[in-house]
C-alpha cells in the first residue's frame, strides 16, 4: 500500500514538473518578439515641488517590481525628505502601472527621458540640474539613460547592474530597454542559467549570465553600461550579499571602467554588509553625496562638461 502511494506520488511530482516545465516552453516560444509591447512609449509620472524656485529634479526609478515605487506611501518618507531638502522629485511610473507597458521589456528611453524633460520645464524646477537616483533594474535604467543623455549630471544607483539585460519576458530574448526606436544590446539568458531561473535562484542565474564563457563574452560586453560617459558624478551602493544579482561585482566592475577611462567627474561605491535590501538603510549617504556633488552645482546650473 504504501509503495503505492509513494509511486502516485512520484508520478505526480514529475507531471507537476512536466506541466509547469512545458507551460514555460510554451510561452518562451509562443511570446511576440517583433511587435512592440502595448503602451510602448508611455510613461505616468508624478512630480512633487516644495516652495522656491530653481529647485534641482531629483527623478527616483523603482525596479522590477513595476508601478511606481516613489509615489507609494512605501517611499513618501524618503521622498519627502528630498523635497525638504530643497530638491523637485519626480516620480515616473515606466511599466506594470494603467497606461503603461505591462512588462520590463523593449521600454523606451527617449519616452523615460522625455518625462524627465516635461518636469524640467516647470517654472519652480532648475531645468539644468538633474539628477537621477534608481534601485536594482531601476539603477541599470538611470545608468542608461544617464550614460545617453548628457543633460542628466548626476547618478546615484543602489544596487545596480553594470549591463543591460534581458526583459522580464517568458521568451527572455528581448532587450529591457529601447533608445531612437531600436534595442539595446542586452546580456542574454543561455541555458546554463535556466535551472536557477526555475528555482528562482536569481543570483545564481544572473552570474551564469555574466560568466558563461565563451558564449556570452561577447554580448556581456556589447550591453555593458557605458558609464564613463556620463555627465556628472556617479555614486554606487551595493549589497555583499545580494540575493538577486551580484551587485557588489558590478558596481566594482563599473569603477574600473570608469578609472579606466580617467572619468573626469567624482565616482564612489559604498558597500553595505547584507543582502538585496541593505543599502537602504543608509539613505544618508546619497544625502550627503548629493549635498557635496550636485546641489552645491545648482547654483552655477549644473553646467555641461566639455569632455562630452
Amino acid at each position: 500500500m504504501l509503495r503505492n502511494i509513494f509511486k502516485w506520488m512520484a508520478i505526480s511530482v514529475v507531471a507537476i514538473i512536466v506541466g509547469v516545465v512545458g507551460y514555460g516552453w510554451y510561452q518562451a516560444k509562443t511570446f511576440d518578439t517583433t511587435t512592440l509591447p502595448t503602451n510602448y512609449g508611455k510613461v505616468v509620472s508624478k512630480l512633487y515641488l516644495g516652495e522656491g524656485e530653481r529647485q534641482p529634479l531629483l527623478a527616483g526609478f523603482g525596479g522590477a517590481e513595476g508601478g511606481n515605487a516613489w509615489a507609494s506611501r512605501h517611499w513618501q518618507g524618503e521622498r519627502d525628505t528630498f523635497v525638504k531638502q530643497g530638491y523637485a522629485f519626480l516620480a515616473p511610473g515606466y511599466f506594470g502601472m494603467p497606461g503603461t507597458p505591462e512588462r520590463l521589456d523593449r521600454l523606451s528611453l527617449d519616452a523615460v527621458h522625455d518625462a524627465i524633460l516635461v518636469a524640467a520645464k516647470n517654472p519652480q524646477v532648475e531645468g539644468r540640474c538633474i539628477a537621477l537616483i534608481g534601485g536594482s533594474r531601476g539603477a541599470e535604467l538611470a545608468l542608461t539613460v544617464a550614460s545617453r543623455y548628457p543633460d542628466i549630471k548626476a547618478v546615484m544607483a543602489i544596487v545596480p547592474g553594470s549591463a543591460v539585460f534581458a526583459g522580464n519576458t517568458p521568451s527572455m530574448k528581448t532587450s529591457a530597454f529601447t533608445w531612437h526606436g531600436k534595442p539595446l544590446p542586452y546580456v542574454p539568458v543561455p541555458w546554463a542559467a535556466v535551472p536557477d531561473l526555475l528555482k528562482h535562484h536569481l543570483r545564481e542565474a544572473f552570474e551564469k549570465m555574466l560568466t558563461n564563457q565563451p558564449t556570452n563574452q561577447p554580448a556581456v560586453e556589447a550591453a555593458a553600461i557605458p558609464v564613463e560617459r556620463i555627465n556628472g558624478p556617479v555614486y554606487l551602493m551595493s549589497a555583499t550579499h545580494d540575493e538577486l544579482w551580484p551587485s557588489q561585482p558590478m558596481a566594482a566592475a563599473m569603477m574600473r571602467r570608469l578609472d579606466t577611462h580617467q572619468f573626469a567627474f567624482t565616482h564612489t561605491h559604498d558597500v553595505f554588509d547584507g543582502g538585496h535590501a541593505a543599502p537602504l538603510a543608509h539613505f544618508d549617504r546619497v544625502h550627503a553625496f548629493l549635498a557635496s556633488n550636485f546641489l552645491a552645482q545648482s547654483a552655477q546650473g549644473c553646467p555641461r562638461s566639455t569632455a562630452l
